[in-house]
């Protein structure tokens, strides 16, 4: 009896460290100068998760506005139709993109890079 619970043990351990691991994978934070490098060479949609007050005072150029309260299934489907779309998410500091990262990648979005707060972008901004 023992023997067969050991194996059986070390297969269920395994395969909940696996699940663990795809969910903390599913995004990433990059450093704001990596998210303007992918804006300026490959197609990317840029996500404000930040209010619509918030976002009307100044967001990046391109930015469509998705607030992190607001998201689920349906929401993140109107916005970003393809689950592989490059997604560049954006907030105040960095604490609701980081969210809203994980929000989309828990909702099976497959390329999410989180790249913090508006408050030190050192790009472009427009309202």
């Amino acid at each position: 009896m023992k023997k067969r619970i050991l194996p059986m043990l070390c297969s269920v351990l395994m395969m909940l460290t696996a699940c663990g691991a795809a969910s903390s994978d599913a995004y990433k934070k990059i450093s704001q100068e990596e998210a303007k490098e992918m804006m300026d060479t490959q197609e990317v949609l840029i996500l404000d998760v930040r209010e619509q007050s918030e976002y009307d005072g100044g967001h990046i150029p391109g930015a469509v506005l998705l607030p992190v309260g607001t998201i689920d299934e349906e929401s993140a489907a109107a916005v970003i139709p393809e689950k592989d779309s490059v997604v560049l998410v954006y907030c105040r500091s960095g604490n609701r993109s980081k969210k809203a990262a994980k929000a989309l990648a828990d909702l099976g979005y497959t390329a999410i890079y989180d790249f913090g707060g508006i408050t030190t972008w050192p790009y472009d901004i427009e309202s």
